[in-house]
């Protein structure tokens, strides 16, 4: 089971598309990817200096294609799949950044209450 509740099934033969599954050592990959990312994400701390919310989402896009060039080379199969696997990779990613972004985005309206109120 991935980090997001998510079944990593390396025996399953299609997706929900229909389309053929990844291979086991691509899903593999994309599973190390995500616990990976979400060891990033637990570590940030939230404090001075702080960024907006727009450089934030660049920084989690520039995190999201970090992890992407990063694991890119290690795929397997044909061209096909190694394209199909990486724009999951990517999915996968931008959704766990999602939430962090929410957190993010609570922090920063905290401050701002915290320093209209001081």
């Amino acid at each position: 089971m991935g980090p997001s509740g998510e079944k990593c099934d390396p025996k399953a033969k299609q997706d929900l598309k229909g389309q053929m599954a990844l291979l086991p050592a691509n899903k593999d990959l994309i599973c190390t990817g995500k616990k990976e990312f979400n060891v990033l994400l637990n570590q940030q701390v939230l404090g001075d200096p702080f960024l907006s919310e727009e450089a934030m989402e660049i920084v989690l896009d520039d995190w999201v294609n970090l992890y992407a060039n990063y694991y890119k080379p290690q795929l397997t199969g044909e061209q096909q799949e190694q394209d199909r696997a990486l724009q999951e990779l990517q999915r996968e990613l931008k959704e766990l950044a999602k939430p962090f972004l929410h957190k993010y985005r609570d922090f920063l309206k905290s401050q701002e209450h915290q320093t209209s109120s001081s």
